[in-house]
């Protein structure tokens, strides 16, 4: 079982910055991938790989940066020039091999993100 837990966000006037991190725990032998989605249609917003190849979408390039610390197996999003339209609840997806090299996937419960004057 993994589990994953997010930290960060809050409200932030448009033009700030702010950081999430994703925690993941529990039998995990690697990370194939980490995510971070958006909305209540599950928007991806930027994803990395246990390689470092990263994608993300067209909305947050330039702006959104995602990283990896694969031996502490999380992730942080650091979000610069905010706007108004990038405020959502944000859910950090996990995509991991256990021990028994089987494939588990988790979500986190969302980190709210507002960006408002």
């Amino acid at each position: 079982q993994v589990q994953v837990v997010e930290s960060g966000g809050g409200l932030v006037q448009p033009g700030g910055s702010l950081s999430l991190t994703c925690a993941a725990s529990g039998n995990i032998f690697s990370i194939v991938e980490m995510a971070w989605y958006r909305g209540s249609q599950r928007e991806l917003v930027a994803s990395i790989l246990n390689d470092g190849s990263t994608d993300y979408a067209d909305s947050v390039k330039g702006r959104f940066t995602i990283s990896i610390d694969s031996a502490k197996n999380t992730a942080f999003l650091r979000m610069n020039s905010l706007k108004p339209e990038d405020t959502a609840a944000y859910y950090c997806y996990v995509d991991t091999l256990n021990h028994d090299h089987h494939s588990v996937e988790a979500w986190g419960q969302g980190a709210q993100v507002t960006v408002s004057s």
